[in-house]
């Protein structure tokens, strides 16, 4: 019966095994220690008695996560508030400093006006003074040059003394004024002021004069009395004039006090606040308004792009194998929280422990979060948009399937007018290739998969890239099993299928038979009431490749294939090998855009810029658009058959996108070795008696070694297990051979042949190479060899002999024998069988080998060296020195 450990039966009630001890003591169950084992009867009584206090643990864990939950939401909720009101007042106070600020400073402008005008008011009223005392003292010095007189006449008198009186009625004209302008009767004050005037003792006829005399015309002899007094008369109408203007000026000052101003600027400024306030609100709100309809354009447009949902655009995206402390953080939650509900789950992880796809959701559904897985194939892959505007048509890409030896290369041979089935081996087509032709002017690209099931992953690849899949059956052979699986692979990627039913031309072809089996497995005639169209066809006889054809194109029409050529290429990798003379060559289809010689692009771990392009006929071209498909050389590393290709801008983006995926790939290899410790070997090698057979597998392309992979994935290995411990695209090198015999591996060759190096040092180290040009040719010998996994036997190969010609002694070393190789090649590795007479006097291995001073490894017929035997001195000359290996040789029987 199963024994289960105190330790593990305490992780999963959730407690320690203190307290777990604790319990069994209580029960009387004998227990010492956290390592103790448990029988399944005492497990059950355990579980039974401890089911009381399981249940209230739970329910005391629920009820605390609950409160911490409510504690949690109010916090939340009173951090929401306090933000809320925070940011209020804070918004009040910076509109109130902004309405004193601009209140301040148009008070301040004002102010600073005010003080100006009243400045430049003072200066005028300096300036007028200063011009009144030059005058008075002009008018004061023309006595004083008439001093020669004897008399002053009577008109000089009255003239001074109306100045006189003109000062004195000024000064009371002035207050009066000022006295007028605080009720506001600026105009009336004006007029009574002139009527004053006119009202004067001074005689008509002289005022009359002073107001003609600027009528005088010039020239005219005038007395010079009349000139005294007009000029007394103009110097009072410009006093007049002077302080009318002086008292408008102090009237205006007085009104724009500082008081006054102020209150006007706090009004405009108030006014202008609740103005902006409303505008900036309803601007704001109309940016908000255009940002969420463009985020929501820009959604569906994404949405649209990735062939998703809008709504799961807001799922948080994390890869397959996620940690504990990576979803935490994608999650932007503590990693303790995460740790706290695996636990309640029953499957208590560390931080650096990863998480199954299950647990993922579990978690992000009790934490209310939306969550979406990504795999593998979908982080490497790439998401477009481009406008439909941007959009033209395209040429379809067609894909060849079906079952082996019903004539699909020979089908693209009638329609290429080439002889490819020529060139494969054993007629069987070994690599996915494409081609184009022009049929009526117009562009079809073909894509030719290869028929046997061992190449069920490659067909699978064609189905995904292409448009229309033509579903080759022979009319005499019918729906065979790998007819079945290309219908599989092409419904499951979702492209219209057209049959060709091929080989009518045989005595015993019936098509009908083709069709109604067909019919079985969802793939009706069109003439039936179906969607698929069949073509009856010959490609012996070429007969029926027009209809065909033209089917294709009425496919394509129907299914309106658009793509933008305006734009950075991308498209995916047909096929990949490492060719000797120019490095990695890739075939890619580009899908979108166009690729040119020079751009710089990234294929899964590869990067590279394109030096060269090349087509299907070997010619090079500068540019491929949609649909096409060419041969690229340029890039770092073989990329896998299927990896997506993306053109960059930078070549350095390139390259470290390359790097980030090729880190990850290592890491997720190391991770998926699993280590046997001390405590596990015994039980794996006592237990299980599991037996491994390890395979180094190499290629000339990707696509073959997936098949083989996928060939092996297959076989029953529950009594072998077959590992490929390593697989790549090229020759058998001399690393390949050191890994198989630090592994104890098979290297299996597909299409490719050891360097002469590697061969040697297989032959060396007793590592088998075995070479195939056809598959299933190495799938037959992996089956029968995982079938009758025999154990070899030993056999001993004579490698040489020594003849010991003289003996030395050494000290500290023992006795040398001098010798000629005779026969051979004796090797530092070697059993020595020490031959007296006919009779082996000893069999033991060599301590040392030299030539003159130098050790080596080993010496050849015809050769003088020094030989020392591990524990042997007694050689004697004449000896023979007879070197022998023993080797594994398989069984085969």
């Amino acid at each position: 019966m199963a024994k289960v450990r105190v330790s593990s039966l305490a992780k999963d009630f959730g407690m320690s095994s203190k307290e777990l001890l604790e319990h069994l003591a209580e029960m009387k169950i004998p227990a010492k220690s956290a390592s103790s084992t448990l029988e399944d009867a005492y497990v059950s009584m355990v579980k039974k008695k401890l089911a009381p206090v399981l249940e209230a643990r739970k329910a005391e864990i629920e009820a605390s996560k609950l409160a911490e939950k409510e504690a949690a939401e109010r916090e939340e909720a009173e951090k929401a508030a306090a933000a809320e009101a925070a940011r209020i007042e804070a918004e009040r106070r910076r509109e109130e400093e902004r309405r004193l600020s601009q209140a301040a400073l148009a008070a301040e402008e004002a102010a600073r006006a005010a003080a100006a005008e009243a400045e430049r008011i003072e200066r005028e009223r300096a300036a007028e003074a200063a011009r009144q005392a030059e005058l008075e003292a002009k008018r004061r010095a023309v006595p004083a040059s008439d001093s020669g007189s004897r008399f002053r006449s009577l008109l000089d008198q009255i003239a001074a003394q109306e100045v006189v009186l003109k000062e004195k009625k000024e000064a009371e004209t002035k207050k009066k004024a000022e006295a007028d302008s605080r009720r506001g009767d600026r105009r009336g004050g004006r007029k009574a002021d002139h009527g004053d005037h006119r009202g004067s003792d001074e005689p008509s006829g002289r005022s009359r004069r002073t107001n003609a005399a600027p009528s005088v015309p010039a020239g005219m002899d005038v007395p010079a009395p009349d000139k005294a007094g007009r000029g007394g008369k103009k110097r009072r109408g410009q006093q007049e004039s002077h302080g009318d203007h002086y008292s408008r000026m102090a009237r205006e000052a007085e009104e724009y006090s500082r008081e006054r101003v102020l209150e006007e600027a706090r009004a405009a400024v108030e006014e202008a606040s609740r103005e902006s306030t409303g505008r900036r609100r309803k601007r704001k709100e109309k940016r908000e308004r255009e940002a969420a309809q463009l985020r929501e354009e820009k959604k569906i447009e994404e949405a649209l792009a990735q062939g998703v949902n809008p709504e799961e655009l807001d799922a948080v995206r994390v890869s397959q194998g996620v940690t504990v402390a990576e979803l935490a953080e994608a999650l932007e939650v503590s990693a303790n929280d995460i740790i706290k509900r695996l636990f309640l789950l029953g499957t208590p992880l560390t931080m650096t422990q990863s998480m199954s796809d299950d647990l993922v959701e579990l978690v992000a559904d009790d934490l209310g979060r939306q969550i979406k897985i990504i795999t593998p194939e979908e982080e490497n892959s790439f998401s477009f948009y481009d406008d439909p505007s941007d959009l033209k048509p395209r040429p379809p890409v067609v894909t060849v399937m079906g079952h082996v030896d019903h004539g699909k290369t020979s089908l693209l041979d009638a329609i290429r007018h080439t002889g490819v089935a020529t060139h494969e081996a054993g007629g069987i087509t070994q690599h996915i290739g494409a081609s184009q032709v022009m049929i009526n002017g117009r562009q079809i690209t073909f894509v030719d998969t290869p028929g046997h099931e061992a190449f069920t992953a490659m067909r699978a690849r064609g189905a995904k890239i292409t448009d229309v899949v033509v579903l080759v059956v022979a009319a005499d052979d019918g729906v065979m099993p790998q007819t079945v699986e290309a219908i599989n692979h092409s419904k499951a990627a979702g492209v219209p299928i057209v049959v060709a039913v091929n080989k009518c031309d045989k005595p015993d072809a019936n098509p009908d038979r083709v069709r109604q089996e067909l019919v079985e497995y969802g793939v009706i005639p069109e003439e039936w009431g179906g969607q698929n169209m069949f073509v009856n066809v010959s490609a012996r006889q070429k007969t029926g490749i027009d209809d065909l054809l033209e089917t294709i194109l009425l496919q394509a029409d129907v299914l309106e294939l658009k793509a933008n050529p305006d734009t950075f290429a991308s498209g995916y990798i047909i096929e990949a090998k490492l060719d000797r003379g120019r490095g990695p060559v890739a075939t890619v289809l580009v899908n979108r855009g166009t690729l040119h010689v020079g751009d710089s692009l990234v294929a899964g771990m590869a990067y590279g810029r394109v030096r060269a392009m090349l087509d299907q006929h070997g010619n090079p071209v500068k540019e491929a658009r949609p649909s096409d498909a060419v041969e690229i050389l340029g890039l770092n590393s073989v990329p896998a058959a299927g990896d997506e290709f993306r053109v960059f801008e930078d070549e350095r983006d390139a390259r470290d996108l390359a790097e980030q995926r090729s880190l990850k790939a290592r890491i997720e290899e190391q991770n998926k070795v699993k280590h046997v410790t001390l405590e596990t070997l015994f039980s794996e090698m006592s237990e299980n008696e599991l037996a491994e057979l390890n395979l180094v597998v190499k290629a000339d392309v990707q696509g073959s070694i997936e098949a083989l992979a996928d060939a092996l994935g297959k076989m029953d290995q529950s009594e072998v297990r077959i590992n490929i411990i390593h697989s790549a695209v090229g020759a058998i090198t001399e690393t390949d051979v050191v890994l198989a015999a630090a592994s104890n591996a098979i290297i299996i060759g597909f299409g490719v042949r050891p360097q002469g190096k590697a061969r040697d040092l297989a032959e060396k180290e007793n590592v088998q190479i075995k070479t195939y040009s056809i598959i299933y040719k190495a799938i037959e010998d992996i089956d029968a060899a995982r079938v009758g996994l025999l154990k070899p036997t030993e056999e001993e190969v004579r490698t040489g002999e020594a003849e010991v010609r003289e003996t030395f002694r050494v000290p500290k070393v023992g006795l040398i024998a001098g010798c000629m190789v005779t026969e051979g090649e004796i090797e530092r590795s070697d059993r020595v069988r020490v031959v007296r007479d006919g009779v082996v006097v000893f069999d033991g291995t060599f301590a040392s080998m030299r030539r003159f001073k130098d050790d080596v490894k080993s010496v050849k017929s015809g050769y003088e060296c020094g030989l020392g035997i591990e524990k042997f001195q007694d050689i004697k000359v004449g000896d023979i020195l007879e070197a022998y290996k023993v080797v594994e040789v398989a069984r085969t029987e």
